[in-house]
């Protein structure tokens, strides 16, 4: 797959320490990701190459090694009607994306999990329940990314690779946990703020910082939520494109 090739050899970062009280002892603090707003000669966050850094060790990664493309990843809580409209868009660009479903969504929305294997797109593991790993023991944690991987297999005949942490909470152990269970940490080093429903950003302003904050090797992360990210994706993809980058 192409994520595969190009994910094996980059390197990590953890960004905003959150001290957590009754967490248990294995887990010692949850970390809050972000690529930060600090970026070097070549437009990539310093925050993302920080965490590629530390935690390559684990295979966990927030940027691609592959500095001329770009991979566009979705994160799916719950469906919001855009989905659709999103494969439509990817199907007519000719790109794939990796999908990150919840427990939730890939018993729901077994539609749209179908047609996204069919139109080649990756599917990845974003918690059973959605739980922080951090907060979880070792056993629970195990089952909270196993139990979806089981039912994807059982019902879908697809073998996830890649976990994406629930709310972006890491934690030393936890991406331990996740690469001995045979799975690659995905995390991003570009994004914006698209899951709040109700509060969507302008579709003008949107594209023009997606497009401007490009750069080679990103990770983008979107909302398959967002009206926002419906309407811009089309452009967005020919605004990187026109930049260069291989999506």
């Amino acid at each position: 797959m192409k994520f595969k090739k190009l994910i094996a050899g980059v390197t990590g970062f953890a960004l905003g320490l959150i001290l957590v009280s009754n967490i248990p002892v294995y887990a010692d603090v949850a970390i809050g990701y972000g690529q930060g707003t600090q970026v070097n000669a070549e437009n990539m966050p310093l925050g993302a190459l920080d965490f590629d850094a530390q935690y390559k060790k684990y295979n966990a990664y927030a940027t691609t090694p592959d500095r001329n493309r770009i991979i566009i990843t979705f994160d799916q809580g719950y469906e919001n009607g855009f989905t659709s409209q999103i494969l439509d868009v990817l199907k007519e660009k000719n790109v794939t994306a990796i999908f990150f479903l919840t427990g939730d969504y890939a018993k729901k929305e077994t539609q749209l999990v179908n047609r996204m294997i069919a139109e080649g797109h990756m599917l990845g593991n974003h918690g059973m329940t959605h739980a922080s790993l951090p907060l979880l023991d070792e056993n629970s944690a195990k089952e909270e990314i196993m139990s979806l991987h089981n039912y994807v297999l059982e019902n879908y005949n697809y073998n996830m690779q890649y976990f994406r942490c629930p709310c972006g909470e890491y934690s030393e152990k936890a991406l331990k946990i996740v690469q001995e269970l045979n799975y690659k940490t995905i995390f991003w080093s570009g994004a914006h703020v698209d899951w709040l429903t109700d509060k969507q950003p302008n579709p003008e302003q949107a594209l023009e910082k997606l497009t401007a904050s490009a750069h080679g090797g990103e990770i983008l992360l979107l909302h398959s939520v967002s009206q926002t990210n419906t309407q811009i994706l089309g452009d967005l993809i020919d605004n990187l494109r026109q930049q260069g980058y291989i999506l």
